[in-house]
């Protein structure tokens, strides 16, 4: 089991916590999705540590982007 760390930008309310867990969590090998908003951190569980790149490609699905 792996555990990832990223800060989403842009998230202002709990419908943009929602887009973001939706699209996170269809990752393949995603257990688990943690945001918070006050803090824009995104917490991915998974069997094996998913591609940054893959994680960057879902939040902006959701409409966000991830932090450099």
């Amino acid at each position: 089991m792996a555990t990832s760390t990223y800060t989403v930008t842009g998230m202002t309310c709990e419908h943009c916590v929602r887009a973001v867990t939706e699209e996170v969590s269809q990752i393949p090998g995603v257990t688990d999705v943690e945001v918070d908003l006050a803090s824009g951190g995104l917490t991915v569980h998974a069997d094996a540590e998913p591609d940054r790149a893959t994680v960057a490609a879902a939040v902006d699905e959701a409409g966000y982007e991830l932090a450099s």
